[in-house]
């Protein structure tokens, strides 16, 4: 009895240590900014947003001549803003303007991390194109990789935007930590959390999911688990490279798939 007491005492010792370092496993942000559109020739706005819970996140609004539509871009989980500048210098190549956020705690944003902060701060990005710039709700391509593809899922899930587009993402933390470390108990720290299929299942405007079959960091297993979860019209665009570097290493694909979808359903 007193060995079963223990056991009980000490998985509920690790249960709480391992949710105590939850975030540690989640995210990993970075503070500097180390470039700004203005060094890849863009003009750009630097926008200060305030979320519900008054924390206060940090934009860029990147204009396009003759804009098609707009992006709203949540990024991975590490570094910030300004590591993507690449993804920005397509999206205008394409004749889209962008808005990118960094969440809080990541870059010159306030505040620390967490599944809800990282909702309410993708929902004051949405709310500023809306409200403040007055963007068609049609106009909106809602676009997010790696995490931030979770993000935006549950951001569609709320406001339905003209298109959702998720690049290298899972199905939830839960289960592509399973698939990648069977040993890890991922169900132990994540539970639930960014859960893209559950919010996957309500979305109701056309979806196109972007997975590299080589991705070493989210199988490509979790990209076919999510292109299913989702409703039609959805399309799956498969392209090659790794979890970082497959929207660049395969940049023709990548493009043109994206510029076809767009012009196929952004009203």
């Amino acid at each position: 009895m007193k060995k079963i007491i223990f056991y009980i005492i000490a998985l509920a010792v690790l249960s709480n240590l391992f949710c105590a370092g939850r975030p540690y496993f989640m995210y990993y942000p970075e503070k500097e900014i180390k470039a700004t559109p203005s060094d890849i020739d863009l003009n750009f706005e630097s926008i200060r947003l305030k979320t519900k819970d008054d924390t206060i996140i940090i934009g860029w609004w990147i204009p396009s001549d003759q804009a098609k539509g707009v992006v709203l871009y949540s990024h991975g989980n590490s570094g910030n803003i300004s590591h993507c500048l690449e993804i920005i210098q397509i999206f205008n190549k394409l004749s889209l303007s962008v808005f990118i956020y960094d969440y809080r705690g990541y870059g010159e944003s306030e505040g620390e991390p967490s599944e809800m902060g990282t909702y309410m701060d993708s929902e004051a990005a949405w709310l500023y194109l809306v409200n403040e710039r007055g963007i068609e709700r049609r106009k909106i391509i809602i676009f997010g990789r790696s995490l931030g593809g979770s993000i935006s899922a549950w951001l569609a899930d709320s406001y339905t935007p003209g298109i959702l587009i998720i690049e290298s993402s899972f199905r939830s933390l839960t289960d592509v930590s399973h698939d990648r470390y069977p040993w890890f108990p991922g169900k132990l720290i994540f539970g639930d959390s960014y859960s893209t299929y559950r919010h996957l299942q309500k979305i109701k405007c056309p979806v196109l999911i972007i997975h590299s079959k080589d991705d070493e960091i989210s199988p490509f297993s979790q990209g076919e688990k999510i292109f299913h979860a989702a409703n039609e019209p959805k399309e799956l665009l498969v392209i090659s490279g790794s979890h970082n570097r497959g929207f660049l290493e395969s940049r023709n694909e990548y493009e043109s798939g994206i510029d076809s979808f767009i012009s196929k359903y952004l009203k």
